[in-house]
């Protein structure tokens, strides 16, 4: 069952097993999203490599716990079901909030890191007044009420003129997620700065943004790689917000020479 309850919260997740000593790669979902934005990446790399994605806390088939407070909670999630799957060493690919987590976590057991991933996301993202202000409408009105404003950031004119069907289906998965999970994550995204510790990764780090990026700039993004000790940066071209459902392809294609050019070893128990 695609289901696991660690630390007393209970996860929704797919795994998909590989030969070989590939490490593992766990991708962390954004805000607003579930796994299922990674689908045709994990189709394209299947067999490949191992491979984890997961419902954040509160959004999704997750459940929401005691709440999310901090970003802790989050990576208390990710920490967890790293040791319930037993791996040694992961590559970590964090989308938007999802490499916030990735950066807490390594933080927290920079060990058991092989590479990082950080897509689309930042050290810090966004101010307190743009945090407050977006908790405000979504508390009195709901996320339908932000719902077209985030299609505009998420994708690309080209992919809403193309891709119209796929356009109303990813609307659909934002304006259905729980409210607590969302507002918690919201605050969590908010109160976090990974400003000083993210001069301290030392493991291989990639930061890819698509280029037309209305929430997390490539000039943001950018500036996270400029902080990583030899991080590399990438962009993304004809996308968004979220280059694993506009462009899966060339994401694909990064991750496979990202992963490729990591030290082999023994990846996983």
């Amino acid at each position: 069952m695609p289901f696991v309850t660690v630390g007393g919260i209970t996860l929704h997740h797919r795994y998909v097993e590989a030969d070989g000593k590939t490490p593992p790669v766990v991708f962390i979902n954004s805000l607003g999203t579930d796994l299922r934005i990674w689908d045709e990446v994990v189709a394209l790399l299947a067999g490949e490599m191992p491979l984890l994605a997961y419902d954040k806390r509160g959004h999704g088939l997750s459940d929401i716990g005691t709440g999310v407070h901090s970003m802790n909670d989050h990576v208390d999630d990710l920490n967890a079901l790293i040791d319930h799957f037993g791996f040694n060493k992961v590559v970590l690919f964090g989308l938007s909030v999802g490499g916030m987590v990735a950066q807490g976590l390594h933080i927290r057991r920079p060990e058991s890191i092989e590479g990082l991933i950080l897509s689309d996301t930042a050290h810090k993202i966004g101010t307190a007044e743009s945090w407050n202000s977006r908790i405000a409408v979504v508390e009195r009105y709901g996320v339908e009420a932000i719902a077209d404003g985030v299609m505009k950031v998420w994708f690309t004119p080209d992919f809403h003129a193309g891709r119209p069907a796929d356009l109303a289906g990813c609307r659909n998965m934002l304006t259905r997620q729980a409210l607590p999970g969302y507002i918690g994550t919201c605050k969590a995204v908010r109160d976090a700065d990974f400003t000083e510790s993210a001069r301290r990764i030392a493991v291989p780090t990639l930061c890819v943004v698509g280029d037309q990026d209305g929430s997390t700039p490539p000039d943001l993004v950018r500036s996270l790689a400029d902080l990583i000790p030899g991080a590399r940066f990438e962009i993304i071209r004809n996308a968004g917000h979220i280059p694993c459902i506009e462009q899966p392809e060339a994401l694909v294609a990064l991750i496979r020479g990202f992963v490729a050019s990591l030290a082999p070893g023994e990846t996983h128990g």
